[in-house]
């Protein structure tokens, strides 16, 4: 429908469109200046067209005149523009038919931005994956589709991978490792991890970055970055650039597997108290920016309750030794793993002890939180705890959120309002405020938006954290224990006493 439509539409009117498109491609101008000379191109337009089908034209135009490899990436945003546009443009709004359609546009818009990020990969990938985080923030059809991108990172070649090694380490497979697996034990967004055995005997990970990543990450992002400033000036409810903040502060970072490798020693040693945490050490003289070696580390994900079962492994403990872990991380230490979907924590029967043991992978991504940011986020939980509504104001205002505290405490916990009041540590979560809670996502979708850019920037991989955390909660179906309030209340205290 909306392909053909669009294409019926530049046929029609072919000075229109080029007049748009001209416009936009005029070089260097600034934003506003470039939505005037939209503005004025309507005005080309004659009738019977609306605002829409106006906007429909100008979409089109304009990745027909952008370079041919950006030209996948404007035709989707065009389409899925142009869906949401008139999909819901003769229906009541509020009625049931206009939710039912709704839902309907989420998930046809969502699976065409999952096969974006599949087709375009890197950064796309990564992207895709932070909003397939965001459980409680975004329409459930759009975080229900996009959390396949965990699992579904295109993979690079062997004789792509035996390349990058040569060029990073200056030699062959067969003088480095007496094996190398070829089939990768997973593929992610920037790299792939291979098993393989040393000369001297011991087995260990090699994660080999994707040949074309560093080189593609930022025309990626100045690609994303053009893309959502349209869409927020189609949409004005959508004010989603935070995302291409976050990717282009992150990114390089995570590009550098010598800083992932310093954070996984760093963390090892701040949580070297925890006897059931393992961190796999790192081998230096096999890594350098891209491409890290570490222990090879066996186990099952952390969501994986068949697996737990087959090994007697005790689901309450792990969620509670998981729990641990990350209160230590945000409110004692202030360094914060920012990545923990199901394949980045395994869980295992240690063969020697016979100990259950949690194993944290995928260093890349960490947020520093600022001392005052910190204390304040300490005091807030503490108040969420406890039902201390005046706290919760207080707390959220100097975290930025202003009148919108009610939705930032919403936010933050998952919970309804009414929870909250009754204080989070008090009340367990039951399977309808579940349910509310991801209704009321799409409903406050421009003022959850309007937050997220209002909050400090510490916040945002903060609040991915805890949808990740907690989709691991509810797969293990350990959501309603209050024993991890308990925790959380505890580091609090002692972040506040330090």
């Amino acid at each position: 429908m909306c392909v053909g439509s669009l294409c019926k539409l530049e046929t029609r009117y072919p000075e229109a469109a080029f007049i748009v498109a001209g416009d936009f491609n005029k070089g260097n101008q600034k934003q506003g200046a470039t939505h005037a000379n939209f503005r004025d191109a309507y005005k080309a337009l004659c009738p019977p067209f609306g605002k829409s089908d106006h906007d429909s034209i100008l979409l089109l135009a304009a990745y027909r005149q952008k370079p041919k490899q950006e030209t996948p990436v404007l035709r989707s945003t065009a389409v899925i523009s142009y869906d949401y546009m008139t999909s819901l443009k003769h229906v009541e709004y509020g009625s049931e038919e206009y939710w039912a359609l709704k839902s309907q546009v989420h998930r046809r818009s969502a699976e065409r931005l999952r096969n974006l990020c599949c087709a375009n990969r890197g950064t796309f990938i990564k992207v895709g994956q932070h909003l397939g985080a965001l459980d409680y923030l975004l329409p459930e059809e759009y975080t229900s589709t996009l959390k396949v991108l965990h699992s579904r990172a295109p993979q690079s070649s062997m004789e792509e991978i035996q390349q990058v090694i040569r060029e990073e380490l200056g030699k062959e497979l067969s003088d480095l490792f007496i094996s190398f697996d070829v089939k990768p034990q997973g593929a992610a967004s920037l790299a792939q991890v291979h098993k393989a055995v040393l000369h001297d005997g011991r087995t260990v990970a090699v994660k080999v970055q994707h040949p074309k990543v560093q080189t593609q990450s930022s025309k990626d992002i100045v690609v994303m970055e053009v893309l959502l400033n349209m869409v927020h000036w189609l949409f004005p409810d959508f004010a989603f650039m935070w995302l291409v903040e976050e990717a282009k502060k992150n990114m390089p970072v995570e590009l550098d597997f010598l800083n992932e490798g310093r954070n996984a020693e760093k963390v090892a040693v701040m949580l070297a108290h925890f006897p059931w945490l393992k961190v796999p050490k790192i081998h230096w003289d096999l890594s350098t920016r891209r491409i890290l070696t570490m222990d090879f580390a066996e186990g099952g994900q952390v969501n994986d309750r068949d697996y737990m079962r087959r090994h007697s492994i005790n689901v309450n403990e792990i969620s509670q030794n998981l729990g641990k872990m990350y209160s230590e991380m945000i409110f004692v230490h202030g360094f914060v793993h920012c990545d923990p979907h199901p394949g980045n924590v395994l869980v295992r029967r240690c063969p020697n002890t016979k100990k259950t043991e949690i194993v944290l992978l995928d260093h890349g991504l960490y947020q520093i939180l600022l001392p005052d940011f910190r204390l304040s986020y300490c005091r807030l939980w503490q108040s969420l705890i406890k039902g201390d509504l005046n706290g919760i104001e207080r707390y959220s205002r100097r975290l930025g959120a202003g009148d919108l505290y009610p939705l930032f405490a919403c936010v933050l916990t998952a919970r309804s309002w009414t929870s909250v009041n009754a204080g989070i540590g008090n009340t367990p979560v039951t399977h309808s405020e579940d349910v509310e809670i991801r209704s009321n996502a799409a409903l406050y979708l421009p003022q959850i938006s309007d937050l997220l850019n209002r909050v400090p920037r510490q916040m945002l991989l903060l609040l991915k954290t805890n949808d990740l955390l907690r989709g691991i909660e509810t797969t293990l179906q350990t959501r309603a224990a209050s024993s991890s309030f308990i925790n959380m209340s505890r580091c609090c205290t002692r972040a506040l006493a330090r």
